[in-house]
């Protein structure tokens, strides 16, 4: 134990260069387990040798790799890696403290955003909506290396109904809302100017208490993507309206559908259509959960995403008895169980099974610590821990376009991934347990020693 304990702390005390950047820095990560985020099994005793930020090579079972002369090695038995996390559905700049607001959307906001999204092993997040143009300017920076944290995608402003969803109240300058066919094409070919990532589209009346969307505008909004070759993303909560959207060709459901089980002709579509699924279940858990102070919460893991306003405002009596008495708690909860339901009719079915959070559309959607959740409610909903960790992975990268650099631990991909001390697949939680992330082959701790843990 003591030999080991002077081992570990050995290995912590070897300075390594901050980013591999040069050609003659090369790094092997030597003896660990390892989750590629492929279709694949797990793999014992593996070794990756970083070059230049990317993966060159992985090999299994204490094979003998050609490793380049010079290069360094970390030792890691008994360390999981796993690919960096990839968020499909966040957002970026709204929330501040306790507040959110379109008046949060700041560079200096978005920056401490995706650095908190890096900490917590989420190398890649989409802001699916509601950004300002600023995005577009941070995410031309972060490609030329002037930026870090995770990597940014932006499907741009989003299209969302006249005073309906998003709450116009609250986000009404960054999004278009077009009021005819005409007007939703045009919005879409001003968006696409930007190159975005995706272009998204609310399909949702909240719960009947704002106006429905119009079939025939984001009907319009879809065929005007497609024919720009921009994939579109749905913001969607009923039956009814996914039904809509599969027929109009939609290509990624961004959020469960909550209100009804799903039937046979729709799960149907959604596989045959390759539709992406991303169930997004912490969205609904964040309504209530906090409230009844889960044993998670007390956890630094939890408490360190935390802004001090946030914790202020989750400790409060005010804000607990606001939860308990709500009407609208019964709701969420039920939403919550349909989607959990819809997610295992899904996963038997064989469809595509993406991951996303809505993390920072509100403060309640803890950026970083969300992901985290996510996980462990789709494992919860039937998935294997293998399963849900390819779904924010390999799956998602797929799903975004992106899977040619990264997603998956292979050789040619981006060096982005997490190096955890206990293995995933024995308790899905354990992906809280994180040593080290990696991100385009530069190091970064979670600001303590393998020796102390």
């Amino acid at each position: 134990m003591i030999f080991s304990s002077l081992i570990a702390l050995a290995l912590v005390l070897v300075p390594l260069p901050h980013p591999f950047s040069h050609k003659e820095n090369a790094l092997v990560l030597q003896d660990v387990k390892l989750i590629d985020g492929t279709n694949g099994p797990e793999f014992d005793h593996a070794s990756i040798l970083i070059v230049n930020g990317k993966i060159a090579n992985v090999v299994v079972d204490n094979a003998n790799g050609h490793w380049p002369k010079g290069a360094q090695f970390l030792k890691l038995p008994g360390k999981t890696v796993i690919p960096g996390i990839i968020n499909a559905h966040g957002h970026l700049g709204l929330t501040q403290g306790a507040t959110v607001s379109i008046a949060n959307y700041t560079e200096e906001n978005v920056e401490r955003q995706l650095t908190q999204y890096q900490r917590y092993g989420v190398t890649t997040v989409m802001s699916l909506g509601m950004n300002l143009d600023l995005l577009y300017k941070l995410r031309a920076e972060q490609s030329k290396g002037k930026l870090d944290g995770a990597t940014i995608l932006t499907a741009g402003r989003g299209i969302g109904a006249p005073d309906g969803v998003p709450a116009p109240g609250l986000h009404e300058n960054p999004v278009y809302r077009p009021k005819t066919p005409g007007e939703a094409r045009k919005d879409v070919r001003e968006m696409a100017r930007h190159h975005p990532d995706l272009i998204k589209i609310w399909v949702d009346d909240n719960l009947g208490k704002l106006p429905r969307p119009d079939p025939a505008v984001y009907g319009a909004a879809i065929e005007q993507a497609h024919e720009l070759n921009l994939r579109v993303a749905a913001h969607v909560y009923t039956l009814e309206s996914a039904d809509r959207l599969l027929e109009d060709h939609i290509d990624i459901l961004a959020h469960s559908i909550r209100n009804k089980l799903l039937d046979d002709r729709t799960v149907d579509l959604i596989t045959k259509q390759g539709v992406f699924y991303i169930p997004s279940l912490q969205m609904e858990e964040a309504f209530y959960i906090y409230a009844e102070h889960p044993k998670w919460m007390d956890t630094p893991f939890f408490k360190n995403a935390l802004s001090p306003a946030l914790a202020a405002l989750l400790d409060s009596q005010s804000y607990i008895d606001s939860v308990k008495n709500s009407p609208e708690i019964k709701v969420h909860r039920k939403a919550l169980e349909i989607a959990m339901k819809n997610l295992s009719t899904l996963l038997d079915a064989g469809a595509n099974i993406g991951f996303g959070t809505d993390s920072g559309a509100n403060p309640f959607r803890i950026q970083g610590f969300a992901e985290h959740r996510e996980l462990e409610l789709m494992v919860q909903a039937g998935m294997t821990p293998l399963q849900a960790i390819q779904s924010a992975t390999g799956v998602n990268a797929r799903l975004l376009g992106i899977d040619k650099t990264t997603g998956t631990l292979v050789p040619g991909k981006d060096a982005d991934f997490i190096v955890l001390d206990a293995d995933p697949m024995e308790d899905i939680r354990n992906t809280e347990k994180i040593d080290m992330i990696f991100h385009r082959g530069k190091r970064f701790d979670q600001g303590r020693t393998t020796a102390t843990q």
